[in-house]
């Protein structure tokens, strides 16, 4: 998996984050940066640890998968890209404010995807330093991002975010399993 492919991987993966973090700065009166810096800290903590733990798990078995990593890549991809296809627009309570309790439930809620995608990452055997890194750090600039859009737009873009996120890890996971079956030809 190239480093393109895990910063798209990376956006897909923050879109949640961000529909989040847009409905949290709707709570605001006005733009408050600590509460954008907050948002961005803990959704790109979580997005960041997920897919290391992910990634541990994966590499436990991954011997086991060996001759299937591209399938198996593939449906975890288009099964988190399907489930936020069709949870976009839900509208979820996001109340509670930005005390701990509240910001560590909502970071969780919207890292699970990336332990999925974590396991993949093992049986790709992707450079995982370098992967936790982009999505903890394209995760926490999103997360501030959607604050701010909230603070100032209203809820105008949660379902798009979501959608395009959905879209975004299907696709991938189509081209990996494209390389991987040699259909296209190869350098697809």
């Amino acid at each position: 998996m190239s480093y393109l492919e895990i910063v798209l991987v990376a956006i897909g993966l923050a879109m949640d984050a961000f529909a989040v973090s847009i409905s949290k700065g709707l709570t605001l009166k006005k733009m408050e940066w600590g509460k954008a810096l907050l948002c961005g800290a803990y959704f790109g903590g979580f997005q960041a640890l997920m897919p290391l733990v992910g990634f541990l798990l994966g590499s436990g078995f991954k011997s086991l998968i060996e001759d299937y990593d591209h399938w198996v890549a593939f449906i975890l991809l288009a099964a988190i890209g399907i489930s936020m296809i069709r949870g976009a627009g839900d509208e979820t309570e996001l109340e509670g404010g930005f005390g701990f309790r509240t910001m560590v439930i909502l970071a969780i809620a919207t890292s699970i995807d990336a332990l999925a995608v974590g396991i993949s990452f093992a049986v790709l055997k992707v450079d995982i330093i370098a992967a936790i890194l982009m999505i903890g750090v394209i995760t926490f600039v999103i997360a501030m991002f959607g604050v701010n859009i909230g603070s100032v737009f209203g809820n105008k873009y949660k379902k798009r975010a979501e959608l395009a996120g959905g879209i975004i890890l299907i696709l991938i996971g189509f081209k990996i399993l494209v390389e991987h079956l040699g259909i296209l030809g190869a350098g697809v």
